[in-house]
């Protein structure tokens, strides 16, 4: 079995501030994925989440997103337990936390211009229509989309311009954590830059907690606050393998 322990430096409250997972366990069929995972990502914070293929980081991901309901454990916000999954949360708890994925395309309904697909989750909580349409313009604005590519589909754009109406869509809400899933890895070098700038931005103004899910030391080393290892797979033993975090230069 694999444990996996978040130990960020200095000390911590029993209830701390932020985005945590207490020993959150995840399967999928008999294969165990997660086994009683913690992380913990603070206001403000760049956490960096590295580890081989299959190790879980996407599916940590989606659990820490409230995408996908954990076997086992729970996950927090500011020391408060959510329970529930998508829908079956309030809309004020689960537009807290947005996540960014690696293939814009798989993220994206292909039926939607670029415009209506950074507007859905405001329609989907009620906001009137006069202020969607500010929203989308300022955050079309933001990441760099100009109004001619807004009211393309996603088989019209690059993928880059595609991941850039994807962030503006993860912002749309103003969320307090954003969790990017390899989010750049599928991008070339400027629109890397362009993402990575948005989001500093937003996090530095907002004081958000960022999760940066990656395999690029160079992108660990300049972003994450500090570095969580989650091992792979490991063959049962007496003792359980432990992952722990790392301080990473800026």
């Amino acid at each position: 079995m694999t444990t996996t322990v978040d130990d960020p430096t200095g000390p911590r409250s029993t209830a701390p501030a932020g985005l945590a997972a207490h020993q959150v366990t995840v399967h999928y069929g008999r294969q165990r994925v997660l086994d009683r995972v913690d992380l913990h990502v603070a206001p403000g914070e760049t956490v960096g989440l590295r580890g081989p293929s299959g190790s879980g980081k996407s599916t940590l991901a989606r659990v820490l997103a409230f995408l996908h309901a954990p076997d086992g454990g729970r996950i927090t916000l500011d020391g408060e337990p959510v329970a529930g999954v998508r829908h079956r949360l309030p809309a004020a708890v689960r537009t807290r936390v947005a996540i960014l994925f690696q293939s814009p395309r798989a993220a994206s309904d292909p039926r939607l211009s670029l415009a209506d697909l950074i507007a859905e989750p405001l329609r989907a909580t009620g906001t009137p229509a006069g202020q969607v349409a500010a929203r989308t313009a300022e955050l079309a604005d933001l990441v760099g989309l100009t109004p001619d590519l807004l009211t393309r589909r996603p088989h019209a754009v690059s993928d880059g311009q595609l991941q850039r109406a994807c962030l503006a869509r993860a912002l749309v809400h103003r969320p307090d954590h954003l969790l990017c899933d390899e989010a750049t890895a599928m991008l070339d070098a400027s629109t890397q830059a362009h993402v990575a700038a948005v989001v500093t931005d937003y996090q530095r103004r907002h004081r958000a907690g960022v999760l940066l899910i990656t395999h690029d030391p160079a992108l660990l080393a300049r972003w994450a606050t500090r570095v969580v290892d989650l091992p792979g797979p490991s063959v049962p033993g007496p003792a359980p393998a432990t992952g722990r975090g790392r301080s990473a230069g800026r």
